[in-house]
């Protein structure tokens, strides 16, 4: 697991971001036992986590943030993003202090192709 690569560095006062593979329960425990925090992304191998964000989000409004970077390769990227600390204590996962939901927007002029994801 990840832990033992944890042990060999310094974490105090910082923030570790992993991926859905490493979303445990354990690893935010022992991260938050260690005076750090944590930035997971959830995905389908959590399905109740997933489930309950995604539902919370599924009739979001204004963003919270809106970003719109200039045209870089021929692209306009737009992240938007929403917050909320209203699951902290529904979501079954140790030591939540937010949840968020990111959705990005890129539109290609030259030829009007437009793709999306949400996060």
């Amino acid at each position: 697991m990840f832990i033992p690569i944890l042990e060999q560095i310094e974490i105090s006062g910082k923030t570790i971001t992993a991926d859905a593979l490493l979303t445990q329960k354990k690893l935010a425990e022992y991260i938050v036992g260690r005076n750090a925090a944590y930035l997971f992304t959830v995905k389908k191998n959590q399905p109740t986590l997933y489930f309950d964000i995604k539902k919370y989000f599924e009739h979001r409004k204004e963003p919270d943030y809106c970003l719109q970077d200039p045209p870089g390769h021929g692209r306009i990227d737009t992240r938007s993003i929403w917050t909320t600390t209203e699951l902290n204590e529904y979501l079954e996962f140790p030591h939540v202090g937010q949840a968020f939901c990111i959705h990005k927007k890129s539109y290609d002029p030259k030829t009007n192709k437009v793709c999306e994801n949400t996060f």
